[in-house]
């Protein structure tokens, strides 16, 4: 769902357990600033209030696998978001569970209209509970902090509307293969982050590893 907290979560995880991130909706974010011909393609459907088409993020996420430098494992950030994803993923790679974060449309177009992006190190704040320290400027590395293009009202409408007609499929396709567990994402982002590691048999953040300005 959008605006459920995703890149925060798998940010975290990624970070504290050496793994890697990938996030289609980095990917494709990526093409469009640097303004290659799949960034095209990708501006023109956003310009049309459409989504991306399963082929192009099937294509760039093999890509993206077949680098191989995720050895001691990796977090998929949005992906896959439907059944012919999912099966995309299955004949290729194994998983070891799901977690499906579950915010209301009310919350997730809340969170999502307020959410800003460093242009420079890709890190996310929200306006309504992660603000930075100073307005308009990245806490980690003093990056400009910029909109998604992808955030606007028309888009997250598609967004939404096409989690909704395609969860419930998705999941139960996944879950004849991993676990997959539902976690009510519209708690604060620290209970949430340990549900998650509970779930996923995961130390606690609390008796772990800290790093950067996290506190005790």
């Amino acid at each position: 769902m959008p605006g459920s907290g995703k890149s925060t979560h798998t940010a975290r995880l990624t970070r504290d357990f050496d793994l890697v991130r990938i996030s289609a909706g980095d990917i494709l974010r990526w093409h469009v600033s640097h303004h290659t011909k799949i960034g095209a393609r990708v501006r023109e459907v956003m310009a049309a209030g459409r989504l991306v088409d399963d082929s192009l993020v099937e294509g760039i996420m093999r890509v993206r696998l077949e680098q191989h430098d995720w050895n001691h494992g990796f977090v998929l950030d949005g992906f896959p978001r439907n059944r012919r994803q999912a099966e995309f993923f299955l004949e290729r790679y194994d998983l070891d569970a799901v977690i499906c974060l579950d915010v209301s449309d009310a919350q997730a177009r809340d969170r999502a209209l307020s959410r800003r992006l460093c242009g420079d190190c890709g890190l996310d704040y929200n306006l309504i509970g992660g603000r930075p320290r100073r307005e308009g400027v990245c806490d980690s590395c003093g990056g400009r902090l910029e909109t998604r293009e992808d955030d606007t009202p028309e888009a997250l409408t598609a967004r939404i509307e096409d989690h909704r007609e395609s969860i419930a499929a998705l999941l139960d396709r996944l879950r004849r293969k991993v676990p997959v567990f539902v976690v009510d994402a519209s708690r604060d982002p620290d209970t949430v982050q340990e549900e998650i590691r509970m779930l996923l048999g995961l130390p606690s953040r609390r008796f772990g590893r800290r790093q950067g300005g996290d506190q005790p």
